[in-house]
């Protein structure tokens, strides 16, 4: 049975699972959907077309849903995506996709938004992800899954982020970053691998064909993306594979400091 406040206003049309928690001065949009579990802390705001799965968490004063911070926008009918067992703490704001985004901002399950998180449009968020304090996503940006972005970090509209990467706090972030690697300054470059994550997560040899191919990569003064093709015709390695196509395919560069042949 749920429990929801005398004090909450839940407009008609919100679909409210079971065991879910409103508290006081909360706001339900009529289009949004609240899974069964999800616990919402007074003084919270679920705008829009928002649909929030089971067993979430969203502390007091949260914003989720509310209008793009897009000049574009006009009314398109837009949507935000939030999946299972998220912690969204004090004072985050989420905001839903853009038409020129694909129209959908996308939040997996098991993340950790701190306090005063914002994701913007049509940004996409993989599983299993911490974004400590204030950390500021600008719209498009892609993380992957097991990623880590320290507190005062902006990241540029976007950028992609790989699996298991981690962003050090009150960096600047404009370029891609790679898995499996640790990024920090203002403007970010690589440091090297992400290793205190890798070892909590990885095998040890799957660490060390890594860090061969970092050095390869990044250390050895070779073009980026040649090196990166030419490893790939002769790694069997689902890691550094991915490494290596991540690479491949970036838009926005990766930061680095080059080394003189």
């Amino acid at each position: 049975m749920s429990n929801i406040s005398k004090l909450a206003l839940i407009e008609d049309g919100a679909i409210i699972g079971e065991n879910v928690e409103i508290g006081a001065f909360c706001f339900v949009s009529s289009q949004s959907s609240i899974g069964d579990g999800t616990k919402i802390a007074q003084n919270s705001c679920i705008y829009g077309k928002t649909t929030i799965g089971k067993n979430n968490r969203i502390f007091s004063h949260a914003v989720i849903g509310s209008i793009p911070q897009d000049l574009k926008f006009d009314g398109e009918d837009v949507e935000l995506i939030i999946g299972d067992d998220n912690t969204i703490r004090e004072f985050t704001l989420f905001n839903p996709g853009t038409k020129g985004g694909g129209g959908k901002t996308i939040i997996g399950n098991h993340n950790l938004f701190m306090g005063y998180v914002h994701l913007g449009h049509d940004v996409i968020i993989g599983n299993n992800c911490i974004l400590a304090n204030a950390a500021t996503l600008a719209g498009h940006v892609e993380l992957g899954n097991y990623v880590v972005v320290g507190g005062m970090t902006p990241i540029h509209q976007f950028v992609h982020i790989g699996d298991y990467a981690m962003i050090g706090g009150a960096s600047a972030l404009a370029q891609d970053i790679p898995p499996y690697c640790l990024a920090e300054g203002n403007r970010a470059n690589l440091r090297g691998l992400n290793l205190t994550g890798l070892r909590r997560n990885l095998e040890r040899e799957d660490i060390n064909a890594l860090k061969i191919v970092y050095r390869e990569l990044f250390e050895s003064g070779k073009p980026l993306k040649e090196t990166a093709s030419e490893i790939l015709k002769s790694s069997d390695n689902n890691y550094v594979n991915n490494l290596c196509n991540f690479i491949m395919t970036t838009t926005r560069g990766i930061p680095f400091e080059r080394k003189n042949i």
